[in-house]
């Protein structure tokens, strides 16, 4: 965020102090520098979020004072900057601090004292690594179609089973929140949600998937996994409504995390445009990779607005629903085609491993998909619109 966005009105001297904050922090602690191989990954995601716990960022993922949060309600402009930030200087950072909040979340919102006592203290201080465990191999967008189901034992609890995957922080985390079916044939209204060490008996980690940006993530299998009735979030038929208001915390995050990956990839760009000899000039002398750079900063702007609007919006208590939908959309297809146009301008070197531009326009590509893909955000952006126009 430029300091000319930070001087818009929705932000206060206290958002003002923490991005300055971690701007520094974060040059100091960080790199994007991808670890080789899955034990190097998963140590180094370890790593991250005992750092961001340790240094008081993690704080601002979990909401609850009294549980260890930076307040009482997760304040969603904080959340942005912060993986605004973390995504500039280092893109697995801003995994490990999304997937604390994320992971975490519906125990903040949802949870009884005593699930949120055993784990989020531990979440904020970075001694605990949570996971969000909602997608399955049929059943990603139309989260209604779930299978993993959790069947009743007789004895007032139930035991898990079916497969969930494209989990992140699968095989690092220390604890689940899974959602499965727990009244067949009802939809949505037959979903509940589970607090699952990752210890259960019956839990096992089925496959470490490698995708293009180096993160942890794994298929899970349940087999008829026992959990009592104390490890069910909220009200038995109420884990739909508990998935998606989750998500909806976090959703306009995604949005910031993929304007610090595009923000990133102007800042080598320019460095690039002004370092690079070229037919006896710079690169930078030439009009068409000047209307480039422009057409960049001004996509990137038009996000940030989208982005921060939503965020400011949320913490006035309103729903963001088509405002989060947008800002996810187009913040993210504006990231790519940004990191795109600055891997052409690197030329050779933009393709070559170990360029942060490279590493870049690998990072930006997961984020048009997970927590909503962009085509199901023009669905619910398309949707609230119909309804309006009928009202």
């Amino acid at each position: 965020m430029s300091q000319a966005s930070m001087a818009l009105p929705w932000f206060d001297a206290s958002h003002r102090t923490l991005k300055a904050e971690l701007d520094t922090w974060a040059a100091a602690h960080l790199r994007h520098d991808e670890p080789e191989g899955q034990t190097a990954l998963d140590a180094r995601c370890r790593a991250l979020v005992q750092q961001l716990g340790q240094a008081g960022w993690l704080r601002h993922a979990v909401a609850g004072q009294a549980m260890g949060g930076a307040a009482d309600r997760i304040d969603t402009r904080n959340l942005c900057l912060l993986r605004e930030t973390l995504a500039f200087h280092d893109g697995l950072a801003d995994f490990a601090f999304a997937m604390q909040g994320l992971g975490s979340g519906t125990v903040a919102l949802f949870g009884n004292a005593a699930q949120q006592a055993a784990w989020l203290p531990r979440v904020a201080s970075g001694e605990a690594i949570a996971a969000f465990a909602l997608s399955e191999p049929q059943a990603g967008s139309d989260v209604a179609a779930m299978a993993c189901h959790a069947a009743p034992d007789g004895q007032g609890g139930y035991r898990i089973s079916g497969e969930k995957t494209w989990i992140s922080n699968g095989g690092i985390a220390d604890f689940y929140t899974v959602f499965a079916v727990t009244e067949p044939g009802a939809g949505a209204k037959g979903i509940s949600a589970f607090l699952v060490p990752a210890d259960q008996p019956g839990l096992h980690i089925a496959k470490r998937i490698d995708v293009v940006a180096p993160h942890p993530l794994a298929t899970l299998r349940f087999d008829a996994a026992p959990v009592a009735a104390s490890q069910r979030i909220g009200q038995e038929g109420g884990g739909f409504k508990l998935a998606m208001a989750t998500l909806d915390v976090f959703r306009t995050s995604v949005a910031a995390a993929a304007l610090g990956f595009g923000r990133r990839a102007l800042h080598e760009a320019l460095r690039q445009a002004r370092e690079r000899a070229m037919f006896g000039g710079r690169l930078a002398d030439f009009q068409i990779t000047q209307a480039k750079l422009a057409d960049m900063a001004t996509e990137l702007e038009a996000a940030a607005l989208l982005t921060y609007r939503a965020a400011w919006l949320r913490d006035q208590g309103q729903r963001v629903t088509q405002e989060a939908a947008m800002a996810k959309m187009y913040a993210t297809e504006a990231a790519q085609r940004v990191i795109d146009a600055a891997v052409q301008m690197h030329g050779g070197r933009g393709v070559t491993k170990g360029e942060v531009v490279e590493s870049l326009y690998r990072e930006i590509r997961a984020l048009r998909i997970y927590e909503g893909a962009t085509e199901v955000q023009q669905l619910i952006i398309a949707r609230h619109l119909l309804h309006a126009s009928n009202a």
